[in-house]
């Protein structure tokens, strides 16, 4: 059956591969004989149980996530991780942060209430388009961790290469990255990302922790909700999770395993990219946002040599059946999300489309 469907450019919540959602259309009202929808079932069901049993073993291979690793399935977005991980992870009180832009910057911002915050190093006097050097940062011996961004949605960089953290805990925001390319997660103490992007519906964050790192001793005032601990002990299932966005990260987590893993995702992922980022390095109208070196393979903001030409594209994309390709107030311009789920053709598609408009605007 062919779809009536736009090419979904959003950040988001954004596209999701149209296969899984085929299938889980066909167990929409009755999953798998159970005679229920997986929204309507209790999480304490056997049925569900399998689920997220399933989900969690996918996600460990997918990852290689190693046996000394929790994953956790936390409600409230990325967002909430901006407060769980200074209350978690601070023993001493002292983290350090670097600032690549608006996402590692309201984390910096929500950490500032529970420690000494150290920016360590900032991408602001660019305004964020680039990885600053990370080689020799300034960490103090009593940091509890080192926290990035690692793909910054909205100004549209990554780190290719991880900050030297001279031996402290690395924890990274992976959001807009999660699930695209292969991953060491034994560099990481932490890993966490709204999976709203990539993976799944919006609502939930799936935390991948070291579980040294889970301590039982925090401030006896931190609510239930807010220890890593709750979660890990009670296997995601302290409260009714998100059983939804759970299965469908599951589904998610299937389809990548079938396609050929992270691998083969990052090569598709790296082919999309290209076609996008050779036009705009050759464009005379439009120009890239952020530094080649630092580019995301996720996010590609771009430019036109004014706002109003930049209204006037954003316009004339959405006429012709491209969706949310209008940047973020904080850059401007357009902004096209290309995550996993967008097809190598959306891309084309765009492109030709942004020729076309080039040479009749010249």
């Amino acid at each position: 059956m062919k779809y009536d469907r736009v090419y979904n450019f959003s950040a988001g919540p954004a596209m999701m591969p149209e296969s899984v959602l085929v299938e889980i259309a066909a167990e929409m009202l009755n999953y798998r004989g159970s005679g229920m929808s997986v929204m309507e079932m209790s999480h304490r069901s056997k049925v569900f149980q399998q689920i997220r049993d399933e989900a969690e073993a996918d996600i460990r291979k997918l990852m290689g996530i190693p046996d000394n690793y929790k994953v956790l399935f936390i409600q409230g977005g990325a967002t909430l991780q901006f407060a769980m991980i200074p209350i978690n992870l601070m023993k001493n009180g002292v983290a350090c942060y670097i600032e690549t832009g608006a996402w590692s910057k309201k984390a910096i911002a929500e950490a500032k209430k529970y420690g000494d915050v150290r920016v360590v190093a900032s991408s602001k006097d660019r305004n964020y388009s680039y990885i600053p050097d990370c080689s020799d940062l300034d960490i103090p011996e009593d940091a509890d961790y080192v926290y990035i961004c690692e793909n910054e949605t909205i100004h549209g960089t990554t780190y290719f290469k991880l900050p030297d953290t001279k031996g402290k805990i690395l924890v990274s925001d992976q959001s807009s990255m999660f699930l695209s390319r292969p991953v060491d997660v034994s560099k990481y103490g932490l890993i966490y990302g709204g999976v709203q992007k990539n993976v799944g519906p919006a609502g939930m964050a799936i935390v991948i922790i070291r579980e040294d790192l889970i301590r039982d001793d925090l401030d006896p005032k931190t609510p239930v909700y807010l220890s890593y601990k709750t979660h890990a002990d009670a296997d995601s299932l302290y409260n009714t999770p998100n059983c939804w966005a759970i299965y469908c990260c599951g589904k998610v987590f299937k389809y990548l395993l079938d396609l050929g893993g992270l691998e083969e995702m990052d090569r598709i992922n790296r082919e999309k990219a290209a076609i996008l980022y050779d036009f705009l390095d050759s464009s005379k109208l439009f120009t890239g946002a952020v530094e080649k070196k630092d580019r995301s393979l996720m996010n590609v903001p771009f430019v036109t040599p004014s706002k109003e030409q930049d209204a006037e594209v954003v316009a004339a994309t959405k006429a012709a059946g491209f969706d949310n390709l209008k940047g973020h107030k904080s850059v401007g311009g357009l902004r096209a999300s290309i995550y996993n789920a967008m097809p190598k053709e959306g891309v084309v598609a765009l492109v030709e489309f942004l020729k076309k408009y080039e040479a009749e605007h010249a």
